[in-house]
């Protein structure tokens, strides 16, 4: 059974986690809008598709912890903007191949720029390097346990 301060403690790193995470998203926003006209979920959806080609919306849902409904929506805002195109998927006719057009490699190409300056200035501003490190380190293994286990995978 938790002690006291073994609950107080998961409860205020629950609370700095997400409070943190939330706080870093809405900031890489406001400059990835401003910048890019993208919103930060934009960007993350393009950066998967350059780096994962032809992947499926589902396997976007699994790596965002987020339902299909939402990340095709997103897709198709992409799509419609000229920055991602679907393709029939061979194996599974039901579903469709995700990939980035040459404006999108384009697009988040730039944006990354910006994305990896300001998280970095939002970010070694106030920890060190190793830091980084440990705490990176320790949600890795976190969101692995999570993802082995699929705790937290949005239905539908």
């Amino acid at each position: 059974m938790a002690t006291k301060s073994t609950t107080d403690a998961l409860g205020a790193f629950f609370d700095d986690l997400v409070r943190a995470e939330t706080r870093l998203y809405n900031a890489l926003g406001d400059s990835l809008s401003r910048e890019h006209g993208l919103a930060t979920s934009q960007v993350e959806f393009l950066r998967y598709f350059r780096d994962h080609p032809g992947s499926r919306v589902a396997d976007v849902a699994f790596n965002f912890a987020a339902g299909i409904g939402a990340i095709s929506k997103g897709v198709d805002r992409l799509e419609a903007r000229g920055l991602v195109v679907r393709h029939p998927n061979p194996a599974d006719g039901r579903s469709s191949l995700v990939s980035l057009t040459r404006a999108g490699s384009e697009v988040v190409a730039d944006a990354e720029t910006t994305f990896q300056k300001r998280l970095s200035d939002l970010v070694s501003s106030t920890l060190t390097p190793d830091q980084v490190a440990t705490v990176g380190a320790a949600l890795a293994t976190l969101r692995a346990a999570l993802e082995r286990d699929r705790i937290g995978v949005p239905v539908g």
